[in-house]
């Protein structure tokens, strides 16, 4: 397959194929967005927001059109593609609408007691910010970034995924198209070697990863070399956890919506299902029945509940992690083989009896296979949920105030949902611990990332 092209996940057919950027490209886009940069800070809010505003206006109005091209590139199903996109929109409007109160001064509590007349603290930008988005959630992904970036004065080169070119160069066509001066946000259409000559320029101030694990190090590694700052949102294999006070029914049919949203394909899915003995038989059944009820097929048809995998090679990796489990003794409740039709089909697939020498006991699965766990007690169920290198997200079912403290204390993860499924807003904080990466989107933690925090004294 070409490096940097669009393909169909559902029949495998390349439907078109795009030229890497050269060097002689790659240095004038560098160029382009530090010259811009000079003059781009010293707008104000108010006229960013304008221009914020106006991609949300224009995103809004091309929200059919976008979801057909995200489908396209990536076969999540039309349905979610347009809820993306709408997604996408909600954030543009939250950012230009609170962007300036997030980034206000933060007075000294007491100037007098630093010897000063006036003291605090300012929010400014840093400069050109370079982000690595992945293909899962091809326009969120890179909104969350460009939406604060932009507000808080920063400039954006963005390398998205080579398999979804299409959506990158549509964002910059967007923001342009809105009224944000040339240089201000950058596609470039680069493949993932050419990322350290980018994020060694000295003219570029900062970087955010959204990936794997190993695209991280490598990103945090050349940052660090570098002295740049960087956010990192990677793997996850959040664990949902039931108990026996919990609204089982309502417990199921949240986990089969968590764990398939985005045909499987989301860090933040819900991935390991670990139930308390007294409910784990009802709730396995139920489960089984109802992920095994889905329906697989074409993404653009309202219809379907799964699609296909995003690329070939992912499909191949979930089918050897889910043979590899059942020839160690796990047992496959349903689905467990590839579909025989073109595309890259894998069919919801449910796994119990999982031992801890299993690879796929500490393996994020990255399609709709759940792996599902029985625990005596409270202690086991926090037990298993933090026995991963991973810290994203979470959720845990039940009814009991005292074990829901426990959760909120005990899971080891960047977020905690309690009788909901794990989904990232705008107004709330997002990222992980541990190997899941550091800092944080969205939210004014997410916008305060890529500013530099000032001290003013004044005597």
């Amino acid at each position: 397959m070409p490096a940097i092209a669009t393909t169909n996940p559902a029949t495998g057919e390349t439907v078109k194929t795009f030229t890497a950027a050269t060097e002689t490209q790659i240095e004038a886009a560098i160029a382009r967005a530090a010259a811009r940069f000079a003059d781009y800070r010293r707008t104000d809010f108010a006229q960013r927001a304008r221009w914020t505003h106006a991609a949300a206006d224009l995103l809004e109005a091309e929200a059919d059109d976008v979801a057909a091209m995200m489908t396209l590139e990536m076969g999540k199903t039309l349905t979610s593609a347009k809820a993306e996109a709408l997604k996408c929109v909600k954030g543009f409007r939250f950012y230009a609408d609170h962007s300036e109160a997030l980034l206000a001064d933060e007075p000294a509590p007491d100037a007098s007691a630093v010897n000063a007349s006036k003291a605090f603290a300012r929010y400014q930008p840093l400069g050109v910010v370079l982000a690595v988005m992945p293909w899962n959630f091809p326009l969120w992904q890179a909104v969350r970034f460009a939406a604060p970036a932009l507000m808080a004065g920063n400039v954006g080169l963005l390398k998205h995924a080579s398999n979804v070119p299409q959506t990158a160069l549509y964002l910059e066509d967007l923001l342009s198209r809105a009224g944000f001066p040339d240089g201000c946000f950058q596609t470039l259409l680069i493949g993932s070697g050419a990322v350290e000559r980018v994020l060694r320029d000295p003219r570029v101030a900062a970087a955010t990863l959204t990936g794997s694990e190993p695209a991280g190090r490598s990103v945090a590694a050349i940052a660090g070399d570098e002295v740049k700052h960087t956010v990192l949102e990677l793997g996850g294999s959040d664990p949902f956890i039931v108990m026996p006070s919990a609204d089982v029914d309502a417990a199921v049919t949240t986990a089969v919506k968590a764990r398939v949203q985005n045909n499987g394909q989301s860090c933040i899915a819900a991935k390991r299902f670990i139930v308390h003995t007294d409910v784990y038989d009802d709730f396995v059944t139920e489960f089984t029945a109802q992920m095994s009820a889905l329906r697989v097929g074409d993404p653009t048809d309202p219809d379907t509940d799964v699609g296909p995998l995003a690329t070939e090679q992912g499909r191949d990796e979930v089918e050897q992690q889910v043979d590899t489990a059942a020839a160690a003794g796990a047992v496959i409740q349903c689905g467990g083989k590839r579909l025989d039709r073109p595309g890259w089909f894998y069919p919801p697939t449910v796994i119990t009896d999982i031992t801890r020498d299993m690879a796929l006991f500490t393996e994020e699965v990255f399609g709709p296979v759940a792996s599902v766990y029985r625990v005596a007690d409270i202690d086991e169920a926090i037990e298993i949920a933090n026995a991963t290198t991973f810290g994203l997200g979470s959720n845990a079912w039940t009814r009991d105030d005292a074990e829901i403290s426990r959760f909120a204390d005990e899971i080891e993860a960047g977020q905690v949902f309690i009788n909901g499924m794990t989904v990232s807003y705008p107004e709330l904080p997002f990222g992980g611990i541990k190997r899941s990466g550091y800092g944080r989107e969205l939210s004014g933690h997410g916008i305060r990332e890529f500013c530099n925090l000032k001290t003013v004294w004044v005597a």
